[in-house]
């Protein structure tokens, strides 16, 4: 993928089945400097991953051939794209599930266009290359989690942890300031941007996404604990 730290030369893949919209999309993807390609079902859209290996996919949850569900949980077996779900549906349990199998965002038709590729570009803003060896800050360790903030890897006991890119930036931003209680706003600030609008416990379902690949128990954490009354915060259970 790309490491430029603009727009420019991302790539992005744009997959509905409503072709005026996937254009319309398509076309502030480009004004704002992607280089974009299109889907308008799901078989079609995963084989386009496969060839551009996009950094960020907008999927829509309604599909022809292959659903947008189905469509972002294949598409996390090869690439750690960032994927914006769109859904025409209102049923929060239709949000969660692309949440829970790998989506960073979501939004719901009609939305503004303007909003989807701002959500984008503070996506891919976030730091995704390593730097050089003398400046890398040295992993956060959590007994025997072990975060590295500057090579975006996480590892238990040794063997690394496959997390999504919004699933570290989550993790990044509680292991940067340990026993700190951070508030759901305050996590949604620091990894979808002060500008980010919609439904808070967004959170929640990372953190949850989170702890089943930490193999944490919410009912008795060892590394990342719910602050009852405020949100969450990281820290080894002694």
């Amino acid at each position: 993928m790309s490491q430029s730290g603009t727009a420019v030369n991302r790539r992005a893949l744009v997959v509905d089945d409503e072709v005026p919209l996937a254009h319309l999309v398509s076309n502030y993807l480009e004004n704002a400097g992607f280089e974009v390609a299109q889907a308008f079902d799901g078989p079609s859209a995963l084989a386009s991953a496969h060839r551009l290996d996009p950094d960020l996919v907008i999927l829509d949850l309604g599909l022809p051939g292959m659903d947008g569900i189905t469509v972002c949980r294949e598409l996390r077996r090869f690439s750690d794209c960032y994927v914006i779900m769109l859904t025409a549906r209102i049923d929060e349990r239709d949000k969660l599930a692309g949440l829970s199998i790998g989506a960073d965002d979501y939004l719901t038709k009609p939305f503004s266009p303007r909003e989807l590729v701002a959500r984008a570009q503070v996506m891919l803003r976030r730091p995704r290359a390593r730097k050089p060896e003398a400046d890398r800050t040295p992993p956060l360790a959590f007994g025997a989690l072990l975060v590295d903030l500057d090579g975006r890897e996480v590892r238990m006991a040794g063997v690394p942890v496959e997390v999504t890119p919004t699933e570290f930036s989550l993790l990044a931003a509680l292991a940067a300031r340990p026993t700190h209680a951070f508030t759901r706003r305050d996590l949604i600030e620091a990894v979808w941007g002060a500008n980010w609008v919609g439904d808070e416990h967004l959170v929640d379902v990372h953190i949850r996404n989170l702890r089943r690949r930490l193999g944490d128990d919410a009912a008795d954490p060892r590394f990342i604990h719910t602050v009852r009354g405020v949100g969450y915060r990281i820290g080894e259970t002694s």
